[in-house]
């Protein structure tokens, strides 16, 4: 008996579900010669029928993960013109979605794709909201969707972690008198710099539970009030250089900090960062 089969794959998107069912099913045949060929991407009828000219021509069966109505009949008429057996994968899922939740499903290809793009670019970008956290590699400024400047215990972290997960790229800088700004700064757009400040009361509050949580005396210098008015002295005026937009964040939760960020960058720059 010929044990060699070739199973392909047709799907709307990169077809790895399809080929992942088609070799766990193929194990089951132990030992089986068989090949699978994938067609990705696949959107009108010429590509379908290509595959099955080529599957015309060997044992073969056809697994799809198509949505779309007219594309889906049309591999069952070509699968019954030419007699080859043809599965269709989500379906019978949709199918029993549909009945419980009682709504149709959208029937567009791609989403799953789409959600991927979205769910790597927030991986992206927490990852490079931590390599250029507290101003620790200047080059991140330029490469920023977003640049967040001020003193010690502004939230400029917690920040810059909440905007990652909405898929910006932050970098942050901590502005201290004794430590120039970095030159960068003054190079970027200043649309996309983000200057936070905060009641010098509640940063005195802020560091005071900071030092009292590293073991360390609260009367610091770090934590004085004049420190901490010399410290947003200078940031001031290294922002109204910078011209960039002012956030006072004493009694602002950082939902509502991001908030004021993204809706200024959807009007300056669209829905694209």
């Amino acid at each position: 008996m010929d044990n060699n089969i070739t199973i392909y794959i047709l799907s709307d998107s990169i077809g790895e579900t399809g080929e992942q069912v088609a070799r766990a099913a193929a194990s089951q045949f132990s030992p089986l010669k068989y090949d699978v060929i994938r067609y990705p991407y696949v959107t009108d009828e010429e590509q379908i029928k290509e595959a099955f000219e080529e599957a015309r021509e060997r044992k073969s069966i056809i697994i799809y993960t198509i949505v779309i109505e007219k594309l889906r009949n049309y591999i069952i008429e070509l699968g019954q013109k030419y007699n080859i057996p043809v599965i269709d994968l989500m379906s019978p899922t949709l199918n029993a979605l549909e009945a419980v939740l009682g709504r149709k499903p959208k029937r567009e290809s791609g989403i799953i794709r789409r959600l991927d793009e979205q769910y790597f670019r927030k991986v992206e970008a927490v990852e490079f909201a931590v390599k250029y956290d507290d101003g620790k590699d200047a080059r991140g400024i330029k490469k920023a969707d977003i640049v967040l400047i001020g003193v010690s215990r502004t939230s400029k972290t917690p920040l810059s972690m909440y905007l990652a997960h909405k898929h910006f790229k932050v970098a942050n800088v901590p502005l201290v008198p004794e430590v120039p700004a970095p030159e960068e700064l003054f190079e970027k757009d200043s649309k996309r710099i983000f200057g936070l400040i905060a009641n010098p009361f509640k940063l005195n509050e802020i560091r005071q539970e900071r030092l009292k949580s590293l073991g360390l005396n609260n009367n610091a210098n770090y934590a004085s009030i004049e420190r901490i008015n010399f410290e947003l002295e200078y940031s001031k005026r290294i922002m109204e250089k910078l011209n960039c937009v002012i956030i006072d964040v004493s009694n602002k939760a950082v939902e509502e900090t991001a908030g004021i960020i993204m809706e200024h960058m959807r009007n300056n720059f669209g829905t694209e960062v």
